[in-house]
C-alpha cells in the first residue's frame, strides 16, 4: 500500500474513547499521522479539568501522540449543536454506543449528514440489522435499522458500516450471564447448536483502521469482519480447556427467553438474550468476512481468553 497517495492532510474525528473508541484510536492515529492527518476526539465535559485538559491517563497517551480532545455533551445537545461540530472534519467515526440514550445515533447521523462530512462511519459495530429487520424486539436495534435507511437515502455523504457481531468481551459479562468466571457457568441461548459471532475490540480497532485505509475506497457498504464464528458448544469446549475445569452448563431455550421477558419486559440483558437466541443476524461465515478475504489473523476466542487469564 503506498502510503503517499491515499488519505492524506484528513481531519478525522472520533466520537467517543471508551472501549471501541480506544481500540480504534490504537491503530488509526499512527496511519493518520503518518499520512499528515489530525485526529480529534470528542469526549464528555467530565473528562477535562477546568484548564481543559485531559484527566485519565488513557486520554493522557492519546494526547501525547497528538491527540485533540473537544468536550461535548452528546446527549443534551440536538442537530443544530452537533452540526458545527462536525463540519470542519473529512470523516467521523462513531464510537459512542447507546450509552447517550434512545435517539441519539440518529440524532448524531442527521448532524452528520447536515454537516456534509464526506465519510462516515456510524456505531454499527454489531449485528446484521439488515437481516434483523424492525420489530425484534430490541428498541436500540431497530433504532440502527433506522439509520442505515437513512444513510441510504441520501447521496451527499459516503458511509461504510462495520459489522461485528458481538464483542468478544460481552460473552463474559456476568449480567449477560452466558459466560460467568466466577460462578462456573455457561449458558447456551437458544441451544447448544446456536451460532454466534464474535470480534474482540482490538480487532474492531484494527480492521476498522484497515477499512478506512482501503484502496479501492470502500462506499457505501456494509463490511462483515469476525473473530470468529462458534456455537455455544464450541464456547463452552473452548472456556472448560483453557480454564482447566468443567462448567456447569445449561441451555436456556427461545421459549424460556421469551417468557421470561414477557415477566420482565424492561430488562435491557432479558432483551439482547432474546434477540441472541434468535440467531436470526448475530452470525456470518468467517470465510465471507473482510478479515479473511483480506489475510488478515483475527483474535479467537480461545486466543482472547488465555490473554485475559495470563
Amino acid at each position: 500500500m503506498n502510503i503517499n497517495n491515499i488519505n492524506l492532510n484528513e481531519k478525522i474525528l472520533v466520537l467517543g474513547a471508551g472501549q471501541l473508541g480506544s481500540a480504534v484510536l490504537d491503530s488509526l492515529v499512527p496511519e493518520v499521522t503518518k499520512r499528515n492527518g489530525t485526529v480529534t476526539v470528542v469526549v464528555s465535559p467530565t473528562s477535562l479539568d477546568k484548564q481543559g485538559n485531559v484527566i485519565s491517563d488513557r486520554h493522557r497517551k492519546y494526547a501525547a501522540m497528538g491527540v485533540t480532545f473537544i468536550a461535548v455533551d452528546i446527549a443534551t445537545k440536538g442537530i443544530d449543536n452537533l452540526t458545527p461540530i462536525f463540519k470542519p472534519f473529512h470523516t467521523v467515526i462513531n464510537c459512542m454506543g447507546f450509552i447517550a440514550g434512545s435517539g441519539t445515533q440518529l440524532k448524531i447521523t442527521h448532524a452528520v449528514l447536515k454537516a456534509n462530512v464526506q465519510r462516515y462511519f456510524p456505531w454499527q459495530f454489531g449485528v446484521d440489522y439488515d437481516a434483523i429487520g424492525k420489530g425484534s424486539g430490541q428498541p436500540v436495534w431497530d433504532e440502527q435499522y433506522d439509520v442505515r435507511e437513512v444513510l441510504r437515502n441520501q447521496t451527499s455523504t459516503e458511509w461504510v458500516i462495520v459489522s461485528t457481531g458481538m464483542f468478544t468481551s460481552f460473552l463474559f459479562e456476568p449480567a449477560f450471564d452466558v459466560v460467568n468466571l466466577s460462578e462456573n457457568t455457561i449458558n447456551a441461548l437458544g441451544g447448544w447448536g446456536t451460532q454466534v459471532t464474535v470480534t474482540s475490540p482490538i480487532d474492531i480497532g484494527r480492521l476498522t483502521t484497515d477499512i478506512y485505509l482501503h484502496q479501492p475506497r470502500i462506499v457505501n457498504e456494509v463490511v462483515f469482519i469476525a473473530g470468529e464464528t462458534l456455537s455455544y458448544r464450541a464456547l463452552a469446549d473452548v472456556v472448560e480447556k483453557i480454564i482447566g475445569k468443567p462448567f456447569i452448563r445449561k441451555a436456556f431455550t427461545l421459549a424460556y427467553l421469551q417468557k421470561e421477558l414477557n415477566d420482565k419486559p424492561d430488562d435491557q440483558m432479558l432483551r439482547y438474550r432474546v434477540a441472541f437466541a434468535k440467531e436470526n443476524g448475530v452470525w456470518w461465515p468467517i470465510s465471507q468476512t473482510y478479515n479473511v478475504q483480506n489475510n488478515i489473523q483475527t483474535q479467537n476466542v480461545e486466543a482472547w481468553l488465555k490473554e485475559l487469564i495470563l
